[in-house]
């Protein structure tokens, strides 16, 4: 059976397995058909004649059934085209006796950006018409079909959630219960107490829910209202919301883009895409369709496209919506931040493990309590359930929940001052667990400024620029680099600088759209971003006056200008001399080449002086190398008149071939200059045979008057044919301009035949500090990740440069990333430090891949495409000078001065911020340990208990929140940036903290159960013990253990160094908090009415004292020896 034959029984037999596989197809871009498919292979010089007849068969499938993939050549790499059209007139017979099976209509074309398609390609997918736009019956089906042009509704959580989200945590339902406890007990002042600790804890984190879920609200700000569209030949106003792939809408200076367009025709159109890309410059947009051997285009490279929620800056523009809601680029980072699952972060985590493991402490603390006082001692059973119950409030922390948040509340102060803006109070000690450190490089680790560092010349010279990034005309110079000490500036004169310096800083400057301009002159920014001012206008500027510069354009190009500027000859030195521009071929990534043509002045010094043209080129080294046919040796003094004489046309040419030897010796220069971390671009010049301006000669040169007189000179078509009805129904689209049409480009004007000049390397230079900081965070343990959108060359030099790339370290590309899946990704060894070329995409694997083998990860972003990377890591860290709003609100930590040093400072203070929350976890839970195995021991001798449930709660309230408050706000320790970090998955305790709680509170417990007991049954071997004189022994041991615990809070300030090596002063907040806390355990003892009646005390003697003295120095004692082993055996707590 022939193969259309079994195509057709399929369809016959399964047409709705046949549409679902239509439709499948047709969603798919061209490239990816033309990778799988591999129709050259089948039509190959190998493939059998079976192989080549199905080929041709799904060519004509694909052709007749899918608009977008009419163009057959388009499926087929370009290589194997002719392969493919041998097949094609081969078996062309087979193809008509042998007809595809029909099916119902065509499939409408998939929603992409078509960056790669010529415009009426892109009209003919999408089925309508630049002048008239879609007629009014089709956009029924058409939005049924694709939906509406809306954003992905952010979910919403209502206030009342959010309150029940604070009272539902597990610290905050014990201090509930507790509350509860304390009122089936009467005791209402210590429920009104805890009650308050809930209220507070509860706004305060509702507080900081609500702010995150301003990025969610954020993007519903983004969707554009209202758009121009073109229906029925007629321009109205509708919304946005109604727009359809196909749609022609009109945009004029001002307004937003309403959806993602693939633009047809634009006038002088520039759009601001810093919303997606964090680039601040306006974009200049050209319909041009792109070719790349990718399937993939960075958005700043699509420049024939527009996005949504971008605005138009300057000139209008129209455009054929080709992606419309949550396809667009702003829907997809929508739905990716909408889509991304909260987590939780580890001290979060961690302390929810520990309310749980409090809570089920507190219940079989409860039911041992329980037990030993009705079935040990046959107590009743309502008072033992009350003494029960007393115990279970001792297990409780109180003072955890406020003290976590007023430390981590501090440590968001501090960062703040260090410029770093916290956004949830969690992230603060997130950042102190962190392993990897993922840093965007351009304005993050470098300063953001690009500036020339080397030019180097076709006569083997080198030059230097001083204060390359600085903007100001009036500061820097070049100097010819060389192995003196003192480097020899050169003179900013026309008649001392060499040849080649000039003629290629000339291509430098006038091979630029961009400028330099006065920042306080912004009413007179377009007359003068054409020229920047001389040397003698900078020196006329008022010495009292400061004057700011900003550099208008792309960064890189602003740093060829800035480079011509420091050698004296800026735009405005060539434009007053009388050189214009007449031509110009823009930079694209495919030619990887820009060249402009400029117009020489008349040469009025003789009879009938003709004026001559030249094309000047920049472009990647090896592109613009491979059009040079010569290059410009050494100029021997005296041979021009002038170095600029070198552009003139003249019978010698000063050129040379380009030689095997020269080749080689450009290749090692642009190699050195490229493994120093410079961005390297190579520079030429070519001549243009001219005549005209002044001219006598008839003839005609190579410029544009080629391309004029053949243009005349074509020969028009006769209009008395008659039209065929093909021609009339498609006269209305031949009617529009043929901007689909091959721009005729002047045969001199083309990118051939050029004259090479020399390089200019450009560099980003790395901010202060960071090295440093790069090596504190390598003694930390923590892996720093460079990631940038720049060459691998330029980033490996850089990151080896700040010793993030080490010997035996690896760099990968973006387009590497996308053919790995993040398990492959994580299992990279060794893990590489240097991501080059990346997509925001890429960002989002890599955190994920990283999340997957278990690492914290802290992600750097600034543009909207960012944000769901930064929402997705542990902790998100937004720009704060280049981010956009909606990065910064999907952030926890926002950087104010972009620095990659803010972020290091950072983690010592989380870490800081941990260490201080592990030092009052410990505290508090040795302490009311403490007073757990008081109790139990006191129940097990069956002696009346030591503290009453209000004289606990006393204790713990005076004892507990001061000191550990104090505690939250301890300088950090010597040494903390030298230890590991702490692993994601390692809970707030470990063997050795639990090992030193149990330590602390027995040491506490033993003391006072002797002191206590000492008492107690000295007292009841003579007589019966009064109520009194229990009152007094409870008294006692509530003094003694108080001053204990406070004492303790003194020696928690450090966990293994010696407190006689600590500054006692360098912590005032402790002596504070435990004056205070001493001070208010006196009045509860000694302030009549207040000790009797509400706290059950009484006044305690000099003895007791005595007695707490000497407790005091025991246990100082065994702390400084439990302290001693803990740094022998380097025990991790």
């Amino acid at each position: 059976m022939s193969f259309a034959k079994t195509c057709q029984l399929i369809l016959l037999l399964h047409s709705s397995i046949v549409q679902e596989f239509r439709q499948a197809v047709g969603e798919k871009p061209v490239s990816d058909l033309r990778h799988f498919l591999k129709l050259d292979v089948r039509c190959g010089s190998g493939s059998t004649v079976q192989q080549q007849q199905a080929a041709v068969a799904l060519i004509a499938l694909l052709t007749g059934i899918y608009p977008q993939f009419s163009d057959w050549k388009e499926l087929v790499k370009s290589d194997g085209q002719s392969d493919v059209q041998k097949s094609m007139k081969e078996h062309a017979d087979f193809v008509k006796a042998e007809k595809m099976p029909e099916l119902g209509g065509l499939i409408l074309a998939p929603e992409a950006l078509c960056f790669d398609r010529r415009i009426k390609r892109c009209l003919k997918m999408y089925r309508t018409n630049l002048e008239t736009g879609l007629p009014s019956e089709a956009i029924p089906a058409l939005q049924e079909h694709y939906g509406k042009n809306v954003l992905p509704e952010p979910p919403r959580v209502s206030t009342l959630k959010m309150i029940i989200n604070q009272l539902t945590d597990f610290i905050v339902l014990m201090l509930i219960a507790v509350a509860i406890i304390m009122a089936a007990t009467k005791e209402f002042i210590s429920m009104a107490v805890l009650l308050v600790v809930v209220i507070l804890n509860t706004i305060i984190g509702f507080v900081q829910e609500y702010k995150a879920g301003k990025a969610l609200d954020a993007l519903t700000k983004l969707s554009v209202p209202k758009a121009q569209v073109l229906r029925d030949g007629v321009t109205s106003v509708i919304n946005s919301e109604e727009l359809v792939p196909g749609d022609i809408v009109i945009l004029e200076e001002g307004e937003s883009v309403p959806a993602d367009l693939r633009l047809a025709e634009v006038s002088q159109l520039e759009i601001i895409e810093s919303i997606l890309t964090g680039e601040s410059v306006a974009v200049n947009k050209d319909p041009k369709e792109i070719k790349t051997l990718t399937r993939k285009l960075p958005l700043g490279d699509c420049k024939g496209n527009a996005f949504m929620s971008t605005v138009v800056a300057k000139g209008r523009g129209k455009g054929i919506v080709v992606r419309t809601g949550r396809l667009t680029e702003m829907g997809k980072i929508s739905a990716a931040i909408t889509g991304a699952p909260t987590q939780l972060t580890p001290v979060q985590r961690k302390l929810a493990l520990l309310g749980k493991i409090l809570v089920l402490l507190a219940l079989v603390l409860c039911a041992v309590m329980a037990c030993i006082l009705i079935l040990w001692h046959g107590h009743p059973t309502g008072e033992s359930l009350l003494t029960a119950l007393s115990l279970a409030v001792s297990v409780i922390p109180e003072g955890l929940v406020a003290v976590v948040t007023v430390t981590m509340a501090m440590g968001v102060r501090r960062m703040a001052a260090r410029s770093a803006i916290v956004r949830t109070l969690p992230a603060v000690e997130t950042l102190g667990s962190v392993t990897f450190i993922c840093s965007d490089k351009t304005g993050t680790l470098t300063e953001g400024k690009m500036g020339a560092a080397e030019l180097w010349t076709s006569d083997g010279t080198a030059y230097g620029f001083t204060e390359s990034t600085s903007l100001d005309p009036n500061k820097g110079d070049v100097f010819l680099k060389n192995n003196d000490v003192t480097p020899e500036i050169i003179e900013k004169s026309i008649e001392k600088v060499p040849a080649q310096m000039l003629i290629s800083l000339m291509v430098s400057s006038l091979c630029n759209n961009s400028s330099v301009v006065q920042d306080d002159d912004e009413k007179d920014v377009k007359d003068v971003a054409v020229a920047v001012p001389t040397q003698e206008a900078v020196d006329t500027i008022p010495p009292t006056k400061t004057v700011e510069w900003k550099g208008i354009g792309d960064p890189t190009e602003v740093a060829l200008v800035v480079a011509a500027q420091k050698a004296g000859f800026p735009k405005s030195y060539f434009h007053d001399l009388g050189y214009s521009r007449v031509y110009e071929q823009a930079f694209d990534s495919e030619r990887k080449v820009m060249s402009v043509v400029y117009k020489a002045p008349v040469d009025t010094s003789i009879a009938n002086g003709a004026h001559y043209e030249f094309v000047l080129a920049k472009g990647a080294p090896e592109e613009i190398l491979n059009r040079c046919v010569g290059f410009l040796p050494p100029v021997a003094p005296g041979s021009v008149t002038s170095p600029l004489d070198v552009l003139k046309p003249s019978e010698s040419d000063l050129a040379i071939p380009v030689t095997e030897d020269f080749y080689d010796q450009v290749t090692d220069a642009s190699g050195r200059m490229a493994d120093n971390g410079l961005r390297v671009l190579g520079l030429a010049y070519k001549r243009v045979r001219v005549n005209g301006g002044g001219a006598v000669d008839d003839g005609f040169g190579d410029g544009l008057d080629h391309v004029n007189k053949v243009k005349e000179e074509k020969e028009v078509a006769a209009a008395t044919l008659k039209p065929t009805k093909l021609d009339m129904i498609t006269a209305a689209n031949v009617a529009q301009a043929d901007d689909d049409d091959e721009e005729e480009i002047p045969p001199g004007y083309a990118e051939s035949d050029l004259v090479f000049l020399g390089l200019i390397g450009l560099i980003d230079p790395a901010r202060a500090g960071v090295k440093e900081s790069v090596r504190i965070c390598k003694e930390a343990g923590i892996t720093v990740v460079m990631i940038t959108g720049d060459h691998i060359k330029t980033a490996s030099a850089i990151a080896k440069e700040l010793g993030i790339l080490q010997e035996g370290g690896r760099a990968i590309k973006g387009e590497e990333l996308d053919l790995l899946s993040e398990q492959a990704i994580a299992e990279l060894r060794p893990f590489p430090n240097v991501f080059a070329r990346v997509s925001p995409d890429n960002k989002l694997k890599l955190v994920t891949a990283l999340q997957s083998r278990g690492e914290s990860a802290a992600m750097t972003g600034d543009g909207v495409n960012d944000a769901p990377a930064i929402k997705a890591a542990n902790v998100g860290v937004a720009m704060g000078i280049a981010g956009t709003d909606i990065t910064k609100q999907a952030a926890d930590i926002v950087l104010a001065n972009d620095n990659f040093n803010t972020i290091v400072e950072a983690v010592e203070e989380g870490r800081r911020v941990f260490d201080n929350i592990l030092k009052f976890i410990v505290y508090l839970l040795s302490c009311n340990c403490a007073e757990i195995f008081l109790f139990l021991l006191c129940a097990m001798v069956d002696v009346p208990l030591p503290f009453t449930v209000i004289m606990i709660l006393w204790a713990n309230i005076i004892a507990d929140v001061p000191p550990a408050m104090a505690l939250g706000v301890e300088p950090a320790e010597h040494g903390l940036m030298q230890r590991d970090p702490r692993s994601p998955k390692r809970g707030v305790l470990t063997r050795a903290s639990l090992t030193v709680i149990i330590f602390q509170s027995m040491v506490m417990t033993l003391m006072t159960f002797g002191v206590y007991m000492q008492a107690v049954y000295k007292k009841s071997q003579d007589k019966t013990l009064s109520d009194d004189e229990l009152q007094y022994y409870q008294s006692e041991a509530f003094a003694f253990l108080t001053c204990l615990q406070l004492l303790q809070g003194f020696l928690s300030r450090t966990m293994r160094t010696s407190v006689f090596k600590t500054n006692f002063f360098s912590n005032p907040w402790m002596i504070y908090g435990v004056l205070t806390s001493f001070t208010l355990m006196i009045i509860g003892i000694f302030v009549p009415g207040f000790n009797t009646k509400v706290l059950t005390l009484v006044p305690v003697t000099g003895v007791s004292w005595a007695k707490i003295v000497v407790g005091c120095v025991i246990q100082l004692t065994l702390s400084e020896i439990e302290k001693l082993i803990l740094r022998i055996t380097g025990s991790t707590l």
